[in-house]
């Protein structure tokens, strides 16, 4: 397992390194830099504008230089967690984006937590229960959820807290809390205001593990070890529980894996409307205002966590299926 390990961080290295390429040429592909950007918005708001100025800001920052030297420029501190110079936020990137990083993995985390929690029962009650009621009701409630942006699930819960109901959403934590020294009251005001962030995220890929858990688990249940198993007299519930369900769940865990990247793009959308301290609205930023270390470096961040969490699913199904062996 821990060579399997090593070996697996070790092809994730020069992977980085062509995603970041990638990434890099992409994110350069618009005309334009960060300066004409803004020389432009200027000028659209009747602002005065100098073009030398912004020529020579161009020429200190080095974005006048070929693009090679600025791949190099960029990734030439990434050990030193040294991402480059945010223009548009006048900072190191690393400073900009650490908090909202760890935000957005915390809110990341939970969702999945979520949808673990929810998707799983749900979709062992629908394939045992085949054609009742309750598995129409849950696939209808699972595919209105798989139609429902998040973007307009947060819009109708803003409505819903604020103008029907009359409370505090939005945020992490309410104006009452903001600068209040830490007690009980505020760490449940900032779950209450956590909570439906969790379960907006979650929501769309919830309905989606539930309809996967589902199919998988009816598959399996017309197998013939398990038909060889209740002809030998045990429980059905041990029978689902010990000898269906830890097949049927082994491409959940693979799909899942690929959730993460999905939540931190929702994130964007989600975080803008709900005003949460997301990587979403900075990375949105950065890409209108051309902010190249900064787009780069959160889109860097995206693919690596991809790699990590396959890396992960794939632990995590030798763990739960022994069959599967890592060589």
């Amino acid at each position: 397992m821990v060579a399997y390990i090593i070996r697996r961080l070790l092809a994730m290295i020069p992977t980085i390194i062509l995603i970041s390429i990638i990434t890099f040429i992409i994110i350069q592909l618009p005309p334009g830099d960060f300066f004409s950007t803004l020389q432009a918005s200027l000028a659209e708001t009747g602002g005065g504008q100098n073009t030398a100025a912004f020529e020579h800001l161009s020429e200190v920052y080095g974005l006048d230089q070929p693009l090679y030297v600025q791949y190099l420029r960029w990734v030439s501190g990434w050990l030193r967690l040294d991402f480059g110079y945010s223009l548009e936020w006048n900072a190191p990137v690393w400073a900009v984006i650490s908090h909202s990083l760890a935000y957005t993995l915390f809110l990341g985390f939970l969702s999945l937590i979520f949808m673990l929690l929810v998707s799983i029962p749900i979709g062992i009650y629908s394939a045992t229960h085949q054609y009742s009621f309750g598995d129409h009701a849950l696939s209808a409630i699972g595919f209105i959820g798989l139609c429902l942006p998040g973007f307009l699930v947060a819009l109708v819960w803003m409505f819903l807290g604020i103008v029907v109901f009359h409370f505090d959403v939005g945020n992490t934590l309410s104006m009452e809390f903001v600068n209040t020294p830490l007690s009980m009251e505020k760490i449940w005001d900032y779950v209450n205001h956590l909570l439906p962030a969790v379960v907006i995220l979650g929501l769309s890929s919830t309905a989606q593990l539930q309809r996967i858990m589902r199919s998988n688990l009816l598959d399996v249940l017309s197998q013939q070890h398990i038909t060889t198993a209740r002809a030998k007299g045990l429980e059905e519930r041990k029978v689902i529980n010990k000898y269906a369900v830890r097949v049927a769940i082994n491409p959940l865990i693979s799909v899942m894996a690929l959730e993460i990247p999905k939540i931190i793009n929702q994130s964007a959308l989600v975080g803008i409307v709900m005003m949460l301290p997301t990587i979403g609205p900075i990375y949105l930023r950065a890409l209108l205002s051309q902010d190249v270390y900064l787009s780069g470096t959160i889109l860097l961040f995206t693919v690596v966590m991809l790699l990590f969490s396959n890396l992960i699913a794939d632990i995590v199904l030798a763990w739960v299926d022994p069959r599967i062996t890592l060589a």
